[in-house]
């Protein structure tokens, strides 16, 4: 079965080097500085869609508000872990 080429989810053009690019970039970033990239990409696709790219921009801006938001949810379970829960 031939996988199709998605452009938002898995484009083929970030996993020429064995590594999809925001896999290396989420290895190398610390996580204050990955939350920054996908908060500029978010306002990139949203501030662009009406002009550029449409539908396809504003899945794209969706995908990095996720990834914003899992960073965020891994940064609040680690915080638990650390600070007992108040009364």
């Amino acid at each position: 079965m031939e996988q199709s080429n998605d452009s938002v989810n898995n484009p083929e053009h970030y996993t020429a080097g064995g590594i999809e690019t925001i896999d290396f970039m989420i290895a190398k970033l610390t996580d204050e500085q990955f939350k920054g990239f996908c908060l500029g990409n978010v306002i990139k696709y949203c501030s662009r869609h009406e002009h550029k790219g449409g539908k396809e921009d504003l899945n794209k801006a969706r995908w990095y508000l996720n990834k914003l938001i899992e960073v965020g949810e891994k940064d609040e379970m680690s915080i638990s872990k650390v600070q007992p829960e108040s009364d």
